[in-house]
């Protein structure tokens, strides 16, 4: 039996020990992390592409359950429902929120001037305000640009007003006229394409914008029906049926995505990281697309392609 005195020694011993203890299992800080996304849960390219910054963060040193928690919102492609996702997730004062496209982030910055705000892909950041300029932006986002402007030249050579001003300016030297059609819905493009196509010996360049993505499947179907080559600015139009695509490597840029997340983790300021231009373009080609519409893929190009689907 343990008399007074020795337990009051043993309890003072102890008493010595259990700050160390403690001190020795403390957990590290958790960050939090909020990821809003124009999709469904179910969305395979965007699944990959939250993959691709979730690697990004663990080869930076984030874990989740550790030292990082991440709160993921697919809040589909509604307006309402993008605006009510970023509002909770401003709420919830993550430490940083990544959002993808421009209507994800203009709602994100309309919820909070505060909380840093990085997007792994936008169409043109200055013009829709969310920063001051590329090289300083100024605010509380910063992020990548999905295409540079001269691209849109590019997209003329196989086959937003500043990519059209682009393409307007190549096509004369390649003996093409140019034509925008303006369309804000699905009866519109109905309209507009079937308008577009009765003359004959035209060809369709879809440019970046919420509004191809949201109909994707419907302008893919009217091209293969009014037999309209068509241009996209992204290879999962080519994978969904579209004949030919030449713009960014999304996957590549949740990369890098996540290497500003974690510089702005360990304390640098989204208004001192440049906004940064695509450095890796991918060109996919759909032969079952090509051939349907009674076209032939010159083997020059073939040639040059990252993807060809047969």
């Amino acid at each position: 039996m343990i008399r007074r005195r020795q337990f009051i020694t043993l309890l003072g011993g102890a008493a010595v020990a259990w700050p160390l203890a403690a001190r020795a299992q403390q957990r590290e800080k958790v960050r939090l992390i909020g990821i809003l996304l124009p999709a469904t849960a179910d969305n395979r390219e965007f699944q990959a592409r939250l993959g691709a910054l979730l690697q990004g963060l663990q080869q930076s040193g984030w874990s989740i359950g550790r030292n990082l928690q991440i709160d993921t919102r697919w809040a589909t492609a509604k307006a309402d429902e993008i605006r009510r996702h970023a509002a909770e997730l401003a709420a919830l004062a993550p430490d940083v929120i990544v959002a993808h496209g421009a209507s994800t982030v203009g709602a994100t910055l309309q919820a909070t001037h505060t909380v840093p705000v990085v997007f792994p892909t936008v169409g043109d950041p200055v013009a829709a305000g969310f920063v001051d300029s590329l090289a300083r932006p100024g605010g509380n986002a910063t992020g990548f640009m999905s295409f540079e402007y001269n691209l849109g030249g590019k997209w003329l050579e196989p086959t937003g007003t500043g990519v059209f001003g682009a393409i307007q300016s190549v096509a004369p030297v390649l003996g093409i006229e140019a034509i925008p059609l303006n369309v804000r819905d699905a009866d519109q493009i109905k309209r507009a394409l079937s308008a577009f196509a009765r003359p004959g010996n035209g060809g369709l360049i879809v440019t970046p914008s919420s509004l191809s993505f949201l109909h994707r499947d419907l302008i893919i179907a009217l091209a293969a029906q009014y037999k309209l080559p068509a241009l996209y600015f992204l290879r999962p139009f080519v994978t969904a049926g579209g004949l030919i695509s030449y713009g960014p490597d999304e996957i590549e840029q949740y990369r890098q995505a996540a290497g500003y997340v974690d510089r702005i983790l360990k304390g640098e300021k989204p208004a001192d990281l440049p906004v940064q231009a695509p450095v890796k373009y991918e060109l996919a080609i759909n032969l079952r697309t090509a051939k349907a519409l009674g076209l032939e893929v010159p083997p020059t190009l073939l040639a040059r392609a990252d993807e060809v689907i047969e």
